[in-house]
């Protein structure tokens, strides 16, 4: 039998195909390894956000090689569609399939070892296409399983080669997503993180919306939790509030990327909100949500970024008081309007305001968890060691409890009892 090993770089979009690829490959046959190990085909599913993200790629490539040249490489994903020349002329690729037909990956691994020739499966991403279902039954090991019921981007931000990458919008029919999520129940996850490029924008040029599709899934006996992976401030709803507000099964935590806390930056990035608007809806969400979660990504050093544009982009994210922050320095990418904007700052610049922002999440992690203690939450946990139960919250918060391992992926009411270095505690209330 065949053996295949398979690497994954970028986003829960990402882990979510590839696991759909391995459930297609077992199903034919092949063997799963380790990257390591030698294969007879090697798999990178790879990105393209940040030029680092696409030297790592190239990196993964140059391995796959060196462990079995004879193997079949194949270079899928959003690295394989931006930059699909390059692979052809400087790495000689044997399979490259790029934003569409990954589903096909199969039947075109089998042509290209039938036909002992390279097949380069790339197509113009931009052009309109239906939403490409990865159907995946089951995450191995894990008590939350990913569902992506999105795909593409029409924002185009001036630092992101996504809407490049990944083509237009589209998103799963409203039925399949259902269907899909009723199977992963039934193979064992309890919770489902909805997952896409713009979740928020699920339905878009339909009539169908997230909020529907939330409160369909609802409805899944033995389901008990539902989070939204990321989502952008001007995709939430009053209606997806109020059905977070009556229905417990919803994850109380946004994760809303900011990029910036200056007007002036988010400007230049084509960021579609002001502060002063973003500040407005955060007020509004936290009005209807009581104790809700909210965290952020930001991208530090984007070009002309003064020090003063950052000290305000530092005191606003303090003032909106999030849960924690991502902190990214700012990485041209090929084929944006950032790269080739003036004033590129300096890797030590970056560096410096990254690590500034780093504190600040602490900061602001420590007194949301602060503000928890002694309230009771949902707990769904995920793991045992040494006496522990571990598990999130609704809230999204990690928390560890002294309890009964028979408790292992099950939900259960915990009281948070106290905090050692950001390390949460509880002690249970009811199962």
């Amino acid at each position: 039998m065949k053996k295949f090993a398979i690497t994954t770089l970028g986003c829960k979009v990402n882990t979510y195909e590839s696991q759909g690829y391995v459930q297609s490959l077992i199903d034919n046959g092949f063997i799963e390894v380790d990257f390591k190990d030698r294969a007879d085909v090697y798999i990178i599913n790879t990105c393209a956000v940040t030029n680092t993200a696409a030297s790592k790629s190239r990196q993964k490539i140059r391995l796959a090689r060196k462990q079995n040249p004879d193997a079949i490489v194949v270079v899928i994903g959003c690295y394989a569609q931006t930059a699909s020349k390059e692979l052809q002329e400087e790495l000689g690729i044997d399979l490259l399939i790029g934003s569409k037909d990954k589903s096909k990956l199969v039947d075109l691994l089998y042509t290209c070892m039938k036909e002992k020739r390279p097949i380069h499966h790339v197509s113009t991403s931009r052009v309109a296409s239906p939403f490409e279902a990865i159907s995946v039954l089951k995450f191995d090991h894990q008590t939350r399983a990913y569902l992506k019921v999105q795909d593409g981007c029409n924002q185009f931000c001036s630092y992101c080669i996504i809407p490049y990458a990944r083509g237009s919008e589209r998103s799963l029919p409203l039925k399949q997503a259902i269907s899909m999520a009723q199977r992963l129940v039934d193979n064992g996850h309890r919770e489902i993180v909805l997952t896409g490029i713009h979740t928020g924008r699920y339905g878009f040029q339909s009539d169908e919306n997230l909020e529907k599709l939330i409160r369909e899934l609802c409805k899944i006996a033995k389901l008990e939790r539902i989070r939204i992976s990321s989502i952008e401030i001007t995709e939430i709803s009053d209606e997806l509030l109020y059905l977070m507000k009556e229905e417990p099964k919803i994850a109380r935590h946004f994760h809303i990327p900011i990029q910036s806390g200056c007007d002036r930056i988010l400007k230049s990035m084509n960021r579609p909100y002001t502060i002063e608007q973003f500040c407005n809806r955060l007020q509004e969400i936290r009005d209807i949500l009581e104790d809700v979660s909210i965290s952020t990504d930001v991208i530090v050093g984007f070009p002309t970024e003064i020090e003063e544009d950052f000290m305000i982009t530092k005191h606003n994210l303090n003032m909106l008081a999030f849960s924690f922050l991502h902190v990214f320095p700012f990485s041209a990418k090929d084929g944006t309007k950032a790269a080739t904007m003036p004033m590129q700052l300096s890797n030590n610049i970056k560096k410096e305001r990254t690590h500034e922002l780093l504190q600040l999440s602490q900061q602001l992690k420590f007194e949301y968890i602060k503000h928890m203690e002694g309230k009771i939450l949902d707990v769904l946990f995920e793991s045992y060691q040494n006496g522990y139960l571990f598990g999130h919250s609704s809230e999204y918060l990690e928390i560890y409890v002294k309890a009964d391992q028979t408790l292992l992926h099950k939900m259960a009411k915990v009281r948070i009892t106290n905090i050692d270095k950001n390390q949460v505690y509880g002690e249970l209330v009811e199962v």
